[in-house]
């Protein structure tokens, strides 16, 4: 069977891994783009057996980088959720964790140049129009990639990457509250429905008879629950201006309960089939901004921070993950100006990928 090679970059980023291409070695037709990264993944099978997908939602994700046209941005990140077993990719959510990734890739690729000791790169994420800056460490103009810098959810140490999100507010729906509501009430359950980085329908743990300190297995287990909270997120997403969106996986949800172990307030981020094993980038800002706002479904769930900008440490089921939200409140009414978050990255592998030739005949 002839092969076409398409070159490639396989990195973690944060919780989440995945192939890392060059826009120009790919097809620009978006039906045929998603033909060619279901071949790669190998989505269809549970083990994604017949690709590079690990049979998992954080393993299974695709970034798409190109030199930006954006007088701001050096770079567009254009993302692809590309799911396990159904061959379907959505392009309507970006990834917060794939998003570590996207600066050294780029300098991997060429497509920015280094700076001593570290290299600012200016993102511009393209399904949702959000900005953000990357801070890399590039001692001697090097990408480095070992450090003492941990995340919960990722074994070992690796070097920081510093994320600053700007223009996160209404990036798909144009809304911080799309349904014009602080908290809605959809089929029995109240639920704030937010647009901060990612749509996201949130609500009380306890309002499904859970705790909110379920483990990942526990809850996956529990199908009842999943179908009881599909339903609830399709009505949301309707309300939300978004359509139907039962073949999409944006909105995500998220379930909070109160801290148990020293955090401002201990969550689960569906994905939205599954629970996340741990968190997600665009998610924390999400909830962190719930947290933050007064009047939604957090209120009175978590001891309120004094300063400003406030660190906002959310408990999920591997550890933590802290979001640093520069806000404005005046009146009780929350402004969110930017979320940081500090990530790693590892170049795990790169060379070429290869589709069957009949899907698509590669440019190279």
């Amino acid at each position: 069977m002839e092969q076409s090679a398409i070159p490639f970059i396989f990195m973690r980023g944060g919780t989440s891994r995945g192939p890392y291409f060059n826009k120009a070695d790919l097809p620009e037709n978006l039906d045929q783009l998603s033909t060619v990264l279901v071949a790669i993944i190998g989505s269809g099978h549970p083990l994604n057996i017949d690709g590079i997908g690990g049979g998992a939602s954080v393993t299974t994700k695709v970034a798409i980088l190109s030199e930006s046209d954006d007088e701001w941005a050096d770079v567009d990140y254009f993302f692809a959720q590309v799911s396990v077993e159904d061959k379907l990719v959505d392009y309507k959510p970006t990834c917060g964790n794939i998003l570590s990734g996207v600066a050294p890739a780029a300098l991997e690729m060429g497509l920015v140049s280094p700076s001593q000791p570290e290299t600012r790169v200016k993102i511009r994420a393209v399904n949702t129009g959000a900005r953000i800056i990357a801070t890399v460490q590039t001692p001697k103009g090097q990408i480095q990639y070992d450090g003492d810098k941990a995340i919960d959810g990722v074994p070992g140490t690796a070097a920081p990457i510093n994320l600053q999100f700007m223009d996160v507010v209404g990036g798909v729906t144009g809304s911080l509250f799309p349904t014009g509501n602080v908290v809605d009430e959809i089929d029995g359950i109240q639920a704030t429905c937010m647009d901060v980085a990612m749509p996201m329908v949130i609500a009380r743990a306890e309002q499904f008879g859970l705790t909110g300190y379920e483990s990942c297995v526990e809850l996956d287990g529990n199908r009842d629950f999943f179908d009881r909270i599909e339903l609830i997120r399709l009505e949301a997403g309707r309300l939300m201006g978004m359509g139907d969106v039962q073949a999409s996986v944006i909105p995500k949800l998220g379930l909070l309960a109160p801290p148990q172990a020293g955090g401002t307030i201990c969550s689960r981020y569906l994905m939205p089939w599954k629970c996340h094993p741990s968190m997600a980038v665009t998610g924390a800002q999400c909830l962190a901004a719930c947290i933050l706002t007064p009047d939604t479904v957090a209120d009175g769930m978590a001891v309120q921070p004094n300063e400003i900008p406030a660190i906002i440490s959310l408990e999920h089921p591997s550890g933590q993950f802290d979001v640093i939200v520069d806000y404005e409140k005046e009146m009780g009414v929350f402004k969110l100006i930017s979320a940081g978050v500090v990530r790693t990255a590892r170049k795990l592998a790169e060379g070429n990928v290869f589709v069957p030739a009949n899907i698509w005949h590669a440019k190279i």
